[in-house]
């Protein structure tokens, strides 16, 4: 093999944020602090505006940290008539934004057909076949100008209470879109929620798996939620998404299948915990960096190394804590 490698990191999301702004979030600075604690040296950029948008703001706290930016977020409604412009507008933000720390990737996630709060529905849960038409052409459209303009790959992210998030549909999205332009952000967790096999989409569509995304799903809460028809929303606040290696997939088999690919990949630890307590993620993050760090060869596996709170960042935990009702 190569000297290709698999870079590890985590996100926003494994500190329960899923908006750019939101008062039981855990506050951007001791995100930062505590990822950084957590021995991660890579991170995504989150929802925009979580973090500073002002790029000379950002890398100088990246800077501070010891952090580097491996994607940005974009959500799309591609499937809709006329929703270029509105995907466009986030695009021109954050692709600009990723651009200018240092990331390679934009990860395109589909807008639910359940609201993310709320959990009802708000629109059908099947696509027409006009709209697979629409969301696939949609993709090669926004991969192109997105790499022609910024230099950034697109990575194709299914998703729970999303129209592409069974294995069936993950199959028909990458059979119908170029690969020039477009691949997957294979998310482990979101794959597993409907019973699929990572590992199989990573032998089937080995040139396919641009970018990982590392979850693990509680398999009888997932048993619970699919038979009763209960929204991804509240499936996260019962706790589906759990740390590993707990749960499924098993993501040393996942990680040794995207190490045969022979190429660089990310592996980006995404737990899903929105609402938490702001004192819950650290503690599961440095539990995770530990056990993904014994799933692998330091040859390949590049992880980072854990390190103790700084005094600032303790003092700013300290002063932060509490707790919400979940």
């Amino acid at each position: 093999m190569s000297n290709s490698r698999i870079r590890i990191g985590s996100a926003p999301d494994s500190w329960g944020v899923w908006f750019p702004s939101d008062p039981v979030q855990v506050p951007a600075d001791r995100f930062l602090a505590e990822v950084s604690a957590s021995g991660y040296e890579w991170i995504e950029l989150g929802p925009y505006g979580y973090l500073p948008t002002d790029p000379a703001q950002l890398q100088d706290q990246l800077d501070a940290h010891h952090l580097k930016v491996s994607a940005g977020t974009v959500f799309s409604r591609l499937h809709h008539e006329n929703s270029w412009d509105e995907v466009w507008k986030q695009v021109t933000d954050v692709a600009a934004l990723t651009q200018a720390v240092g990331g390679q990737h934009i990860v395109v996630i589909p807008f639910m057909w359940r609201d993310d709060k709320t959990g009802l529905a708000i629109e059908s849960r099947e696509f027409s076949e006009e709209q697979w038409t629409r969301i696939t052409t949609g993709h090669d459209e926004l991969g192109r100008r997105i790499l022609d303009e910024y230099g950034l790959h697109v990575q194709f992210h299914s998703h729970a209470d999303s129209h592409v998030g069974y294995q069936k549909d993950i199959e028909r999205f990458v059979e119908s879109t170029n690969p020039d332009y477009v691949n997957l952000c294979l998310d482990t967790g979101h794959v597993a929620y409907y019973g699929g096999d990572s590992v199989g989409l990573i032998q089937k569509y080995p040139e396919r798996i641009g970018y990982l995304h590392l979850k693990a799903v509680d398999p009888v809460l997932r048993a619970e939620v699919l038979a009763n028809d209960i929204s991804f929303s509240e499936a996260v606040k019962r706790g589906i998404m759990i740390e590993p290696p707990a749960g499924e997939p098993n993501l040393d088999e996942v990680l040794t299948a995207a190490r045969a690919l022979d190429r660089d990949l990310y592996g980006i630890v995404e737990q899903d915990l929105y609402p938490c307590p702001v004192d819950m993620p650290f503690p599961i993050a440095r539990r995770t960096h530990t056990f993904l760090s014994s799933c692998g060869d330091p040859s390949w596996l590049e992880i980072g190394t854990q390190h103790p709170l700084s005094t600032d960042t303790a003092e700013t935990t300290e002063n932060s804590k509490g707790t919400i009702d979940v």
